[in-house]
Order: C-alpha cells, then sequence, then structure tokens
C-alpha cells in the first residue's frame, strides 16, 4: 500500500502543470497572455468560420461576416475578412502614441494591432488580429475586460479554407432558374386525350 502511495505522489510532483495568471490590470499582458494560448474551442459557427464566445459575452445578431455581441452594457461588432485570409494580406500599422493606446501585434505569423481612442467620456477599442477586428465603445472601467473577452475571440476565430473559396467564387452567387407555370400542361396531347375519355 505504502509503494502506491509513494508512486502517486512521485507522478503528481513530476508531472506538475503550470499556470499561468492574467493580469487583468494590464492590457498589454491580456493580449500576450491570451494571444500565445492555442486554443481551440468554439462555440459558435458561421459560413465558413467558427470561433469561442466567453462566458459572459453573448452572441446577438449576424448579418454577412458581420456578428454583434453583448456583454456588461457593450456591444461588440465583429468582422471577419474573409477576403484577406484568403489572399493572405498583411496588416500595415503604425503605433500611433498620441491615442490613449495604441500597440502593433505579431504572435507567430499573426498580425494584427490594439488601438484605443478616446471619445468624449468613452473609449473607442478597435483590435484587429487573424484576419477579423473588434470595435467597441466603452467606459474606462471596462477596458480591460472588454480587450480581454475580444482576445479570446480573436485568438481563437478558425477560417474554412474550402467554404471561403468556394464562396468567393463567380458562380456562387448565381440561380440556375427554371421556368414553371403550374397552369400551362406540358403535353397537351395527354390533356385532350383524357378530355375525350371523359366526353364519351
Amino acid at each position: 500500500m505504502k509503494k502506491i502511495i509513494l508512486l502517486g505522489l512521485v507522478t503528481i510532483i513530476l508531472t506538475g502543470c503550470t499556470i499561468v495568471r492574467i493580469d487583468t490590470t494590464s492590457i498589454d499582458n491580456i493580449v500576450d497572455v491570451i494571444l500565445s494560448k492555442e486554443n481551440t474551442l468554439y462555440n459558435r459557427v458561421g459560413r465558413g468560420y467558427k470561433y469561442y464566445v466567453p462566458r459572459g459575452v453573448t452572441y446577438i445578431d449576424s448579418s454577412g461576416s458581420n456578428d454583434k455581441l453583448y456583454s456588461n452594457g457593450v456591444y461588440y461588432y465583429l468582422y471577419l475578412d474573409e477576403i484577406s485570409y484568403y489572399y493572405g494580406k498583411a496588416v500595415n500599422y503604425k503605433v500611433n502614441n498620441s491615442k490613449y493606446y495604441s500597440r502593433k501585434i505579431n504572435n507567430d505569423g499573426k498580425i494584427g494591432y490594439l488601438e484605443i481612442t478616446k471619445q468624449n467620456d468613452l473609449y473607442l477599442i478597435e483590435f484587429v488580429y487573424n484576419y477579423a477586428r473588434i470595435e467597441a465603445l466603452v467606459p474606462e472601467e471596462d477596458i480591460n475586460n472588454t480587450v480581454l473577452n475580444s482576445s479570446y475571440i480573436l485568438s481563437t476565430i478558425k477560417y474554412n479554407h474550402n467554404i471561403i473559396k468556394l464562396s468567393l467564387e463567380e458562380d456562387f452567387l448565381k440561380n440556375k432558374e427554371e421556368k414553371y407555370n403550374e397552369f400551362s400542361s406540358q403535353n397537351e396531347e395527354s390533356d385532350n386525350s383524357f378530355l375525350n375519355y371523359e366526353e364519351e
């Protein structure tokens, strides 16, 4: 019995796990920790993409490649740039020190930026990463939570290359129409023979 307990303790000690703490008071720490994780979760699926909506954030509506989300009085406007994804277009951004917060992001080849601009008493958050953009207008006390939720959403976006390729083809939106008139007969001879039979 002692050997089993000792073996169990040695296994626990040797296979320890790493806990990464997210300092929610630092925007840099939030972005660095969340974007460095390999997140494979998803609970929202659209045409050609999927992503994870964090707890506390509610999906409201979708219009094409635009999704509207909501959390604690804040609306998130998510735009998925499937065309830039398909053609591999890079984001060009220069840090603007006159903004409340401005940072260029480069994480394992995924390039983007986070810019926060003060507008009267509110702050416009513009977060671009992984061929997607989130915009939200928030009070100052909600900045960090909005950046946290946006980081989770943007880092978990996965695109389906084949579906996007299909949707970008010219023939995708063309309909093949066939004219059909329910009151005209395709074979008038059969109608005549039926009428002749009724008359007899």
